[in-house]
């Protein structure tokens, strides 16, 4: 009985197989030499109506823009007795390919109840590899003293996975310095993340009005230890080592300040 089934199911699969072949191989090759297996279906359906599907299916495969916000560091920092506040955030706009970034950070002293550092940069980012970005465009400096810059960088995604964020600055009064960011995530649960962050200042010559000498002008060093209540909202605790270098330490201590010393940081990381 199962042997007289099959075969009956058999044969009525040959018989459907045999009768839409002319129809399928007809289509293929009106107008075209070539066959089309993507477009079989127009002998069933309206040519017309089947193309403005293929075209609405390709363009929600990687056709669309989209868009991005993450407050990475959202956070207050106590160093000998001070505390200050600080930010560092981003978004972007854009495809596969191309998108426009925002990018912004800066510092908070409660202490003296001002904006001390401020900064805000568009940049225009392009894919060049699955994991790297070419970053180009302006930067502006609000605090301290209201300097443009041109920006020239990369961002992406280095090997055992660390996030690499680089850039050079040229001011329009022609100093270049440059700052480089990497970061990194261990997750020790599914919520619970230990994040190592290094961050380096170079200044290619001395920037007397910044306070800057030619070199490694500062080193930030920390780690945070974040908890996801949910993916975009994790309040974290962490520490961090903070230290100027060689002519920037010298004018630091000058001038009577710290050039090193550790902060203990308390903040909430973001996205949406």
């Amino acid at each position: 009985m199962r042997q007289t089934v099959r075969t009956l199911s058999l044969g009525a699969l040959l018989a459907a197989t045999l009768s839409a072949t002319p129809a399928l191989a007809q289509h293929s090759h009106d107008g075209d030499d070539s066959p089309a297996p993507w477009s079989q279906a127009d002998a069933y359906y309206d040519p017309a109506e089947m193309a403005e599907a293929r075209a609405q299916v390709q363009h929600h495969a990687g056709g669309q823009n989209f868009w991005f916000v993450m407050a990475d560091r959202f956070e207050i920092q106590s160093l000998d007795g001070e505390e200050t506040g600080v930010w560092d955030a981003q978004g972007w706009y854009g495809g596969d390919i191309n998108k426009l970034f925002v990018k912004t950070e800066g510092e908070y002293s409660f202490e003296g109840d001002e904006v001390e550092d401020a900064e805000i940069q568009a940049l225009w980012s392009r894919a060049i590899s699955p994991y790297w970005d070419l970053q180009t465009g302006l930067r502006y400096d609000v605090e301290p003293d209201g300097k443009a810059h041109g920006v020239f960088g990369v961002q992406g995604l280095a090997p055992y996975l660390f996030e690499v964020d680089a850039a050079a600055f040229v001011s329009e009064d022609g100093d270049v310095t440059a700052r480089t960011e990497v970061e990194y995530e261990l997750l020790l649960t599914q919520r619970l993340i230990l994040q190592p962050r290094l961050e380096a200042n170079f200044s290619f010559q001395d920037v007397p009005d910044r306070e800057l000498g030619t070199g490694l002008t500062n080193l930030d060093a920390g780690v945070r230890l974040r908890y996801e209540i949910k993916r975009e909202f994790a309040p974290y605790v962490g520490v961090e080592w903070q230290g100027a270098f060689g002519e920037t330490a010298d004018i630091i201590e000058a001038a009577g300040g710290d050039a090193q010393g550790t902060a203990f940081v308390a903040g909430i990381r973001a996205w949406f």
